[in-house]
């Protein structure tokens, strides 16, 4: 039977073989692969470890990831209004979904819970008057608008129809509500001698009626790209008052070969921010 002083030597060696186990770990665990959205995979070289160094491996990572401004806490204003898409700035609205994919896939910054983070400071830049946000995209606008005003974290849905706007945009779209709503003054009443009653004009009734003949009007040709604004705000709306409304778009540009991929892979991330990417397709010949 084993005495107690072989005892203590065995449990002292069980501990020694468990240190240098975990030791061998730290080591062995010394480079992170990073997937980059447009450099491939970052490779960060964490150097030698030690058990002692850190709590756990996972915290000696997300702390390596902070050094290189990798992962974040949060994200503020500026931030993200420096990294806004090119391709999204005359626009002015940002889906959030495209938003939330930018801060998971290396275009900006990681985020540590990047769904929580991003609801908070959403709801402070709309609050604050640095951003704003919509959702229901119609007609050339939005359902609903908040700008500089309090709004409710489940308004923050990572959805392609809800937006993040730039100051300037929601600023626009407030004043045009504000004209909207605007009364028109009243006219001056007239004199009695000059009254006369308006003949009543009647209002096109485009619904179509139990068994009436049908016909479709078929609109195609070349557009400017300058007319393109006035052709969704004055042609669109008419032509939803039919039934049956098909539209189909036609677009296309000649670039160099060595940038063609580049801009493929652009318009693919802007179409799926719309929530189009299974509807449009892109050819390249």
């Amino acid at each position: 039977m084993p005495s107690h002083a072989d005892r203590a030597d065995v449990r002292a060696k069980v501990r020694e073989a468990e240190a240098a186990a975990r030791d061998e770990v730290w080591a062995s665990y010394r480079y992170v692969a990073l997937a980059e959205a447009a450099n491939g995979l970052k490779v960060i070289d964490l150097g030698a470890g030690h058990a002692s160094a850190s709590a756990t491996l996972c915290g000696r990572v997300v702390a390596a990831l902070k050094a290189e401004a990798l992962l974040n806490e949060s994200v503020g204003a500026g931030y993200i209004d420096r990294h806004w898409p090119p391709a999204l700035k005359n626009a002015g609205a940002w889906p959030l979904t495209g938003l939330r994919q930018s801060f998971l896939d290396g275009s900006l910054t990681r985020l540590v819970d990047p769904d929580a983070a991003l609801r908070r400071k959403i709801v402070e830049f709309v609050e604050s008057g640095d951003f704003g946000l919509a959702s229901g995209a119609v007609d050339g606008g939005y359902e609903r608008l908040w700008f500089a005003e309090p709004v409710g974290t489940e308004e923050v849905a990572f959805e392609a129809s809800v937006f993040l706007l730039t100051k300037a945009k929601a600023e626009e779209l407030r004043a045009m509500r504000q004209q909207i709503a605007q009364p028109e003054p009243a006219a001056e009443p007239e004199p009695d001698s000059l009254k006369t009653e308006p003949t009543p004009q009647p209002a096109p009734d485009l619904a179509l009626g139990v068994g009436e003949r049908t016909a479709t009007l078929s609109l195609s040709g070349a557009v400017p790209p300058e007319a393109w604004n006035r052709l969704g705000t004055r042609v669109l709306p008419k032509l939803r008052s039919g039934s049956e409304l098909n539209i189909d778009i036609g677009l296309s540009v000649r670039v160099g070969a060595a940038s063609a991929e580049a801009m493929e892979a652009e318009l693919k991330q802007i179409l799926d921010d719309l929530g189009l990417g299974d509807r449009v397709r892109i050819d390249r010949s």
